[in-house]
């Protein structure tokens, strides 16, 4: 499928759940992604790597 070719998609909170869900199926669908995560809880906390797992 290429219906988002030429695209580009903007996603915060991209790093689990429904945010990653929708990167890598506008991915799938051959979008360009721009995936953007802090990596840690809602109030600010904790860290990860989530976004870059992603990427990958």
């Amino acid at each position: 499928m290429s219906e988002f070719k030429d695209k580009v998609v903007i996603i915060t909170g991209a790093g689990g759940g429904l945010g990653k869900a929708h990167a890598l199926e506008f991915a799938k669908r051959g979008a360009k992604v721009v995936v953007n995560d802090l990596g840690g809880s809602g109030d600010g906390t904790g860290s990860g790597d989530a976004a870059d797992v992603v990427v990958a």
